[in-house]
């Protein structure tokens, strides 16, 4: 169901039976993974691009990343998401999709976060490690690619794993620019019918399913990947 039927779709205010209507839920259910799976993409890209900048011994390299992370962690996500979705309008003169601005809004600001995730897993390799790579004959671009990066993407991956949950849960923030996700239909559901508590507690369930597949999924990633001995007492 599209976003402009799913108003008409409630109709006038009745008794409402949930499992009756559960179809409701599959189209905003939809746009929660999507905004989750392209924002996290997205961030991740944004993010490991920008930790490696800001570890970069270059000063024209490491401002705009450290500039980048700093504005974006400074200001709510809320206010973010109205900027890439009215500012846009000011700028180009038209609405962008209300999906794509949560998507952007929402990966934007994974990023930033990201990209102290990777930059921390950076800092934490033992510097020998990049001394080592340099004896051999590496370039400090050959080192971090082969020797530093690999190993700190192992180690980043719990820390990635609760961000990836946040983006699922900050996507519920999409529903301040009309995008059908879950709660945009949750609110429109409780304003007709009037049933908060049996909406919201669905609501909440599918968020609590896309998130603990999420957890899971990362967990098993992370034990195939874990460093043997890293942790461990």
């Amino acid at each position: 169901m599209d976003p402009t039927s799913l108003a008409l779709a409630v109709g006038a205010p009745q008794t409402f039976d949930l499992l009756d209507h559960l179809d409701l839920f599959l189209t905003p259910l939809i746009y929660t993974v999507l905004i989750a799976v392209f924002s996290i993409g997205l961030g991740f890209g944004l993010g490991l691009l920008a930790g490696l900048s800001r570890v970069s011994k270059n000063r024209l390299v490491r401002l705009p990343a450290t500039v980048y992370v700093d504005v974006i962690r400074g200001t709510p996500l809320l206010v973010q998401l109205f900027l890439w979705y009215f500012g846009s309008a000011a700028v180009f003169g038209v609405l962008p999709d209300p999906l794509v601005a949560g998507i952007l809004a929402v990966g934007f600001h994974s990023g930033a976060y990201q990209a102290e995730i990777v930059r921390g897993g950076i800092n934490s390799i033992p510097r020998g490690q990049d001394e080592a790579a340099r004896a051999v004959g590496m370039t400090q671009l050959q080192a971090m690619r082969f020797v530093i990066v690999p190993q700190a993407m192992r180690l980043i991956l719990p820390p990635l794993s609760n961000e990836f949950v946040i983006v699922i849960k900050d996507s519920s923030l999409a529903s301040v620019i009309a995008v059908t996700e879950i709660t945009y239909t949750a609110y429109l559901l409780v304003g007709t019918y009037f049933q908060p508590f049996e909406i919201l507690i669905f609501a909440a369930i599918l968020y609590l399913i896309l998130t603990y597949t999420t957890a899971f999924l990362m967990r098993r990633l992370e034990r195939r990947f874990r460093i043997p001995g890293y942790g461990e007492h």
